[in-house]
């Protein structure tokens, strides 16, 4: 099992307000398209659909994945699991208080890679991951 952690971000919201967007999947075709340009760089948001369980899209080089919420924490975890993909991912959006009107955001993936597919998938899916954690930083909550 390999795990990712993005870099810890800060957000100028409360930590209810960006649980609220972020545990319900179909609010995220909402927020990227509200991503400013200068954060999309990279980030193929094609074939996206989201229903407030699931959200599935085509990453390059892996293809199509769909995730599924399998736990939430009010205010503080979503914990999704791949449903569809060449990898078995463990996806925690972790969400911290900072005071009343911020908080810090973190993911974390584990993914299932034996050392063949290590070496091939872990440099884009560390990119992927820091992208998802930069774009969930910037977006209106």
């Amino acid at each position: 099992m390999k795990r990712i952690e993005s870099a810890v971000k800060q957000i100028p919201y409360p930590q209810e307000s960006v649980y609220n967007k972020v545990s319900d999947l179909s609010n995220l075709k909402y927020l990227t398209d509200r991503i400013p340009e200068d954060q999309r760089q990279g980030i193929n948001l094609e074939n996206l659909e989201c229903t407030p369980d699931k959200v599935s899209t085509t990453v390059s080089p892996i293809g199509q994945i769909e995730f599924g919420v399998v736990a939430r924490d009010p205010f503080k975890c979503v914990k999704m699991e791949t449903l569809r993909s060449p990898i078995r991912l463990t996806m925690w959006i972790q969400i911290v208080s900072t005071g009343e009107s911020s908080c810090k955001i973190k993911l974390t993936v584990d993914a299932d890679l034996n050392m063949f597919m290590a070496k091939m998938v872990e440099k884009p899916l560390t990119e992927a991951v820091g992208k998802l954690a930069d774009m969930l930083s910037v977006l209106p909550y």
